[in-house]
């Protein structure tokens, strides 16, 4: 919305619901659409004696929710399989080399 000396001014709830009624059908008055993605969550299934067990440990380490623990969990597991995977694929091309 455009915005004049009045605006500037602190306005009050009802201030400002009339100057945005009173523009609203006034197409000038409006700035182009922001559009806004959220980031699709992935859902995963574990059997339901691994989750329990998973909740236990995620109290023990104080974490608000099981799934803040198996995010970290998680996160640390793949760049350790990464980081394994990197050395490996060294030393492959060291032999190679050799």
């Amino acid at each position: 919305m455009k915005t004049n000396n009045k605006m500037k001014q602190h306005l009050s709830q009802d201030e400002i619901d009339r100057v945005v009624i009173a523009h609203a059908d006034d197409e000038s008055a409006w700035e182009k659409p922001i559009r806004v993605r959220h980031k699709k969550a992935a859902s995963l299934a574990i059997p339901a004696d691994l989750a329990a067990r998973a909740a236990f440990l995620a109290r023990v380490h104080r974490q608000p929710s099981i799934e803040e623990w198996l995010t970290r969990v998680i996160r640390e597991r793949v760049e350790l399989e990464e980081a394994a995977f990197a050395g490996a694929k060294r030393e492959l091309a060291t032999k190679q080399n050799a």
